[in-house]
């Protein structure tokens, strides 16, 4: 159905909102100043579909349009589009019928102003990653007491006012060496570089180089080749404090260490002498305490061997002790013995005195012992005649009656 005879049908015949749309996109597609059009605006709501298909929306301060890049068109871009970029577009105006909105169909896309440094910073970018200079592997760690701190940025600024504060607050030990330094505008890549030289031949302990922050152009002096290069070279450790804390500068990317602001680059820059008092006071208390600790266990221990010692000499006396008994009680039993067996022969020559005076040996050769009345009679005038004899002989005892009695004259 051509336009005319849709225009007749719409004004005979109500139409649907297809056929409303459909006729509505012809009309943007049949003129010529929206065939092909050429836009300056600002990229937002940017998408990137799946696909490959790129959606985003072009504004201004008083208005914006959809538009749609296809994969085929986005592949011969040479940056990465994102919200916020002003860029050129270049496309025809239609109408998606299914959405009832017009849009642009972009076939070409290019930074515009900031989009061009943009486009710069990631081609330097992109060399100098390529390069090396962005490894991690060539960063270097910070002095932890540095004696000579050297900043390049400018002397009027905020930035040199932060610094000194902080470090003033942090770490009176420190000298703090400025070099005055352009730090946005044409000579300002030239004045930063210098500053970078004139420390490189210093014995500076690290180097902050920064400003506060700024627009993208303010900030683009830090985005020069030669100064990163130069700060890639540096022979002590660079922070890199660039007041920005959302976007990075090539200096961020190359520098040993990247602090969002100056001050944070003064704190990163130095320890906190306070926190090194907090910190002494507390090794001392573990220290005294781990010493006591060990006095403790190496009194312990020596006592330990203290009292093994006395038990061993102890042990080695009682051993002599032993050895000395066992030698006088050895002495003392031959000397018994010897006195036993001496004792024992005087007893058995006195047993032998005594056995030839016994009664019973008497006896034995035929005497015999004469009692009455319980006595024993030693003589006749002892005994009545008549009375009772008791006889002891060596074999036993005989009883008789006495019936006479006569005395010896020599009795």
């Amino acid at each position: 159905m051509d336009i005319s005879s849709l225009r007749e049908r719409v004004q005979t015949e109500p139409s649907t909102v297809t056929q409303l749309n459909e006729y509505i996109k012809g009309k943007l597609e049949s003129d010529a100043k929206l065939s092909r059009i050429y836009v300056r605006g600002e990229i937002s709501n940017f998408t990137r579909h799946s696909s490959g298909h790129l959606y985003f929306s072009i504004k201004d301060e008083g208005g914006q349009i959809r538009a749609v890049m296809f994969r085929s068109a986005a592949a011969s871009l040479t940056f990465v589009p994102e919200d916020g970029m002003k860029v050129l577009v270049t496309g025809s105006v239609s109408l998606y019928v299914k959405g009832g909105s017009y849009q642009i169909y972009v076939t070409s896309l290019r930074p515009d102003g900031l989009g061009a440094l943009y486009l710069a910073y990631e081609k330097l970018k992109r060399k100098l990653e390529d390069e090396g200079l962005f490894s991690e592997e060539r960063k270097r760690p910070l002095p932890l007491f540095p004696k000579k701190i050297g900043v390049i940025t400018s002397p009027t600024g905020a930035a040199i006012r932060d610094i000194l504060h902080i470090t003033g607050r942090r770490y009176p030990l420190a000298d703090i060496l400025l070099y005055p330094a352009l730090v946005q505008g044409e000579g300002a890549p030239g004045s930063l570089l210098a500053g970078l030289r004139y420390f490189a031949a210093t014995d500076t302990d690290v180097i902050i180089i920064g400003r506060g922050g700024g627009s993208i152009e303010d900030l683009w002096a830090f985005n020069n080749e030669a100064v990163a290069r130069q700060i890639a070279c540096m022979p002590m450790p660079v922070i890199s404090a660039v007041g920005h804390e959302t976007d990075f500068t090539i200096c961020d990317f190359v520098a040993d260490l990247r602090a969002p602001t100056p001050s944070a680059a003064a704190e990163l820059a130095v320890p906190d002498v306070r926190e090194l008092i907090l910190s002494l006071d507390a090794a001392a208390s573990r220290a005294a305490t781990a010493l006591l600790g060990l006095s403790r266990r190496r009194k312990e221990r020596l006592a330990s061997f203290g009292e093994r010692l006395r038990l061993l000499a102890k042990g080695r006396l009682l051993d002599g002790k032993r050895q000395t008994l066992l030698y006088l009680s050895e002495k003392i039993k031959n000397v018994a013995r010897t006195d036993f067996d001496r004792k024992r022969a005087e007893l058995s020559v006195k047993a032998e005195k005594l056995e030839a005076l016994s009664p019973l040996r008497v006896l034995c050769r035929g005497y015999c012992v004469a009692e009455s009345e319980g006595s024993v009679l030693t003589s006749v005038d002892g005994v009545a005649v008549g009375a009772p004899l008791q006889l002891t002989l060596s074999d036993g005892k005989i009883s008789a009656v006495v019936q006479e009695k006569e005395k010896l004259l020599n009795g």
